[in-house]
């Protein structure tokens, strides 16, 4: 093989050195941009986490002014509670000067209390007292509202007794002028005599009546059937109510109608409601007195009417005033309807009337209905 003339080869040394160091360039070359490509790509992560922190950090900023928020809140809310605890405090300082002033004052008070209390007991003493002697008045008022009562039955007694006594001066007479006669007949003396006594026992039961009526006896309290105590009632003033052409009309239960009661007392307010229906019928033509009774459930009912003119409205608000009456001086005490309202209060009962002018006049007593006995009063 020829030989290549020096210049050719010195030429293709040089570009075998250009080559290599293109070569060399381009490796870096190649080196710088792949370490531009991790620049590139941390600076994409360090951007990323930029953002990331930014985003946490706008984050913390929001929280951060939340966190401001509640605190102001929290401040506002602390600065209200520190002024109510300092109004507590001062509100305390007044309760706690007002309860030193308020114990003084209730050392005070319960000394005033303590003479309250000795005032209270002298006074409640006094009321007792007091009391006992209403009620030994009481008493007495309705013992002189008795009296009264007989005072003005005594003629109808006295008519009440003139007969079996004649009956009795009849009978014992027929005896005697047949013994005189020598008309010995045993029987017909054992008849006479024992009419003569039946008289006898008539007038002895009236009496007693009367007796028992107006003896100032102590008041006891016992279950008494209301229609016994209208016919005893009745026995007293039928005399009086038969001389005067007063026709008298039962219409009473057929049944027990107990009360607790004194028996006296409450014949005391059936007698005065009679002898009130007998004056009221004094200038009646139809002289009727009608008395009924009933039971409605736990109440007692009775009503005492007459025929009479009536009673007018105004005098009906004040009828059972005490010493209120429209008789004449002299003809009445006023007592009578009075007494009668107070014994039918203290049993636990009322009395109304109803009156219209030209027809009457209607008494209607209510009383508790008693099954049973009242208790015994205890032994002292």
């Amino acid at each position: 093989m020829a030989a290549e003339p020096d210049g050719l080869a010195s030429n293709g040394s040089e570009t075998e050195a250009d080559a290599a160091a293109l070569q060399e360039q381009v490796e870096q070359l190649r080196l710088r941009v792949q370490l531009a490509e991790e620049r590139r790509r941390a600076l994409v992560h360090i951007m990323g986490d930029l953002n990331e922190s930014n985003q946490k950090l706008a984050d913390q900023r929001k929280a951060m002014l939340h966190i401001l928020g509640d605190y102001e809140d929290d401040r506002s809310r602390l600065a209200r509670q520190t002024e109510r605890l300092d109004n507590s405090r001062r509100a305390l300082l007044h309760i706690l000067k007002d309860s030193h002033e308020s114990n003084i004052r209730l050392g005070d008070s319960r000394k005033a209390m303590i003479h309250i209390m000795g005032d209270l007991s002298e006074t409640t003493q006094e009321m007792e007292r007091r009391e006992h002697e209403l009620r030994d008045k009481q008493e007495q008022l309705v013992q002189a509202g008795k009296l009264a009562t007989l005072g003005e039955l005594t003629t109808g007694v006295a008519h009440e007794l003139n007969n079996p006594l004649n009956n009795i001066g009849l009978y014992v007479g027929n005896v005697i002028d047949q013994i005189r006669l020598g008309e010995v007949e045993t029987e017909q003396f054992v008849s006479d005599l024992e009419k003569a006594m039946e008289q006898v026992r008539k007038a002895t039961e009236i009496i007693s009546h009367l007796r028992t009526f107006g003896r100032a006896a102590p008041l006891s309290i016992e279950q008494v059937d209301v229609d016994d105590v209208i016919e005893r009632s009745l026995l007293l003033v039928h005399e009086q109510l038969r001389l005067r052409g007063i026709e008298v009309e039962l219409e009473l239960c057929p049944d027990e109608l107990l009360v607790l009661a004194n028996p006296i007392q409450l014949e005391q307010v059936f007698i005065n409601l009679l002898t009130n229906a007998r004056d009221a019928l004094e200038d009646s033509r139809r002289k009727v007195i009608r008395i009924a009774s009933a039971r409605e459930d736990q109440l007692i009912r009775i009503a005492f009417s007459d025929t009479g003119p009536g009673i007018p409205q105004d005098i009906q608000q004040r009828i059972f005033d005490p010493f209120f009456t429209t008789k004449e001086v002299g003809a009445g005490t006023g007592l009578g309807l009075s007494i009668t309202y107070s014994i039918l209060k203290e049993y636990g009962g009322d009395i109304t009337v109803s009156s219209k002018r030209g027809k009457g006049a209607t008494f209607k007593i209510e009383l508790p209905f008693a099954a049973e006995q009242p208790p015994e009063a205890p032994l002292l």
